[in-house]
């Protein structure tokens, strides 16, 4: 595991609100996405075990949303999660395991635009509606991001987004028409923010391991697995 690549995706990823415990970082977001909307277990919270947990379910309470914590597979705080009594959220709508993946920066070309604000079509295709306060914030805040349109005949068919934090390119809602599927422009999209980004170290990004189209497309393009988390609950 690299722990820099996991302080990126969350660092590229930033919820409405956020608290820091320690080194966790506790999160909600109206319930916009797990990454948002979940304690980030990463080093020491600086209190007991169960003082710590307790204060991700109060944060949680008072933001309205259900407490959860995101955590790294294999790491020492699944062990003591799962003896406080919590355990994985098979049941999590986007798959209870996600794989965080990274290759060498690429130069990419301009194949699609990429702007500093996203547009009402932007958001119909990558989220299938108009955002939410907390949608929009989240998508919308960082150090620096951007956000790739492709079009074919004057129609916007597919959307990505990027973020650069730390050197890293952070790439996420790669979302392609289902009629335009299967035609190059996931890859388009992406060539784009390359391009858009480049000088990075390198690229990031956070894939649920059954999304078996997405990781074939990432594994051929060079991506490597760095580690997995999977969202934890008290039960």
């Amino acid at each position: 595991m690299h722990p820099h690549l996991d302080k990126a995706c969350a660092d590229a990823w930033q919820a409405q609100h956020t608290r820091p415990l320690g080194s966790w970082r506790l999160r909600a977001s109206g319930g916009y996405t797990g990454r948002a909307n979940s304690a980030w277990v990463n080093g020491d919270p600086g209190v007991p075990v169960a003082e710590a947990l307790s204060q991700v379910e109060g944060f949680a309470a008072a933001h309205g949303i259900r407490p959860y914590a995101q955590v790294v597979v294999g790491s020492r705080w699944e062990a003591e999660l799962a003896r406080a009594g919590w355990a994985v959220n098979l049941a999590h709508p986007r798959g209870a395991e996600s794989a965080v993946m990274h290759n060498s920066p690429g130069h990419g070309a301009p194949t699609a635009e990429v702007a500093d604000s996203p547009s009402t079509e932007w958001w119909t295709v990558a989220l299938g509606a108009a955002p939410s306060p907390a949608a929009h914030h989240v998508v919308t805040t960082g150090s620096r991001v951007g956000f790739a349109s492709a079009h074919r005949d004057g129609v916007l068919v597919g959307t990505a987004r990027g973020c650069v934090v730390d050197d890293w390119l952070h790439l996420s809602m790669v979302e392609v028409l289902p009629t335009h599927r299967r035609q190059g422009i996931a890859l388009e999209l992406l060539s784009a923010l390359d391009h858009w980004a480049r000088g990075v170290r390198g690229r990031v990004l956070q894939v649920a391991v059954h999304n078996s189209p997405a990781l074939t497309l990432y594994t051929h393009q060079g991506y490597r697995e760095s580690h997995r988390y999977r969202y934890w609950m008290p039960t």
